[in-house]
């Protein structure tokens, strides 16, 4: 339906000519004072008429100013436009992270370990040294050949009460790139006359089964590449000691890289 001009001039509250153009591929609404509507492309006020695009009938329509509801169209107009603004922001944010997370995947060498980067660095973690003690003796357990199993209970230990590579903040971000497709994850270790336990081996008898119990980590990860994995704490890590652990369940195999978490300088905010 076209409307023609009427004698009614309410539409003079507003400025002369004001424009107010909005485009989408599915239109917008405007709405009428009846609680009707028309979808449209864009729409101009022009002094007692507006002039609209019907998206139903292709063409350029108008309609008398004061039938149409211009300030509930123009309410759910600007919210439309401000949940967009909000859509492009969070896509331009999620660009700049991911275009950062492939800047620093790229930096983390081919060996496995674990690594973590700062202020455009990458920082290697050596691996620990882990020995198994039992009730006869202490011996050092190395991944390609363990140590042969002791039934009984066992502890899975670093030399030395604290690490020497530390850490400061709370809630660190590692990369880990795994040396075989195993179990991994962050333990919390304890501070034992001279040492760390890194887990309690409880080992069943004849069929040399291992019992692990440890103080593990809630993490979040994220696979970014071939056997990568980017690890964070689900929530701040209390200051303390701490290692990366890679391992086969209901087996001596593990390996270990140790780390000391200290408090930053100023309050952390996460």
């Amino acid at each position: 339906m076209r409307y023609h001009l009427t004698g009614t001039m309410l539409g003079r509250v507003l400025p002369l000519f004001l424009a107010v153009v909005l485009c989408a591929f599915d239109g917008f609404k405007l709405y009428l004072k009846d609680g009707s509507y028309h979808v449209v492309r864009e729409y101009k006020v022009l002094e007692d008429r507006v002039r609209y695009y019907s998206i139903e009938r292709s063409d350029w329509e108008e309609i008398p100013t004061d039938l149409v509801d211009l300030k509930k169209t123009e309410g759910e107009r600007q919210a439309r436009i401000d949940e967009e603004k909000k859509a492009a922001a969070a896509d331009a944010e999620e660009d700049a992270f991911e275009k950062e997370l492939r800047k620093e995947i790229g930096m983390i060498p081919h060996e496995p370990g674990l690594y973590l980067v700062s202020a455009g660095l990458v920082r290697t973690f050596k691996p620990a040294e882990l020995k198994v003690q039992n009730s006869k003796k202490r011996n050092v357990l190395k991944a390609i050949s363990p140590v042969p199993l002791v039934a009984g209970k066992s502890t899975v230990e670093i030399d030395g009460e604290e690490s020497s590579q530390v850490i400061s903040g709370l809630r660190p971000t590692f990369y880990y790139r795994l040396t075989q497709e195993r179990r991994f994850g962050i333990v919390k270790t304890q501070a034992k006359k001279g040492v760390r336990v890194v887990a309690v081996w409880n080992i069943i008898p004849v069929s040399n089964e291992v019992v692990s119990d440890r103080l593990d980590v809630d993490i979040f990860r994220q696979q970014v590449g071939s056997g990568l994995y980017k690890i964070w704490p689900s929530k701040p890590l209390e200051p303390g000691d701490y290692a990366v652990i890679e391992f086969t369940e209901g087996t001596n195999e593990i390996q270990a890289w140790d780390f000391r978490v200290v408090a930053p300088a100023t309050s952390e905010k996460n």
